[in-house]
């Protein structure tokens, strides 16, 4: 509470500043948008959905595979000795959490390559958006899903969207 009233009253100091100004003194940016509506952004989002699905389908290949082998152990299992039994269900058992450990490993390294290539791609449009702010004369830059209520024209989320695919296209070099 007490930062929206620091907001506000700077914005009312503000005011008479932003008269001058060619545009309003606060700009709003949807950040979400400018991921998934940019060329760059679009590109990313396709190559990460690319990987999680190449890691889904391996998933898939895995967890058939070791249950075509369980099945395998226990069809044979009457026919086997307790100790046979035993030993091959903990080597499968011991195969199975390896695996487990192997998969996890990479569901969180493509985590980690998503996070940085949306780290990247922040970073590649954090200097697009300040010149924008330069140019039309703002003092600040915010995020929408922050802002309670504004003017249209504060709102560049489309004219960022244009210069991010004119300056940056699909991001690749």
């Amino acid at each position: 509470m007490i930062v929206m009233r620091v907001f506000f009253v700077w914005l009312m100091l503000a005011l008479p500043a932003a008269a001058q100004q060619s545009g309003p003194p606060v700009l709003i940016v949807d950040s979400e948008r400018l991921f998934f509506e940019t060329a760059y952004g679009r590109n990313l989002t396709e190559t990460l959905a690319a990987q999680a699905a190449a890691l889904q389908a391996e998933n898939d290949e895995i967890v058939d595979s070791l249950t075509q082998e369980e099945r395998s152990l226990t069809l044979r299992r009457p026919e086997m000795t307790h100790e046979a039994f035993r030993a091959e269900a903990e080597a499968f058992d011991t195969k199975v959490q390896e695996v487990r450990r192997v998969r996890d490993a990479k569901n969180v390294d493509l985590q980690v390559a998503t996070a940085q290539a949306r780290a990247q791609f922040e970073d590649q449009v954090q200097g697009i958006i300040a010149n924008i702010m330069l140019e039309r004369g703002a003092a600040l830059v915010l995020e929408q899903r922050n802002v309670v209520l504004s003017v249209r024209a504060a709102n560049i989320t489309d004219d960022a969207i244009a210069r991010i695919d004119r300056e940056l296209g699909d991001g690749e070099p």
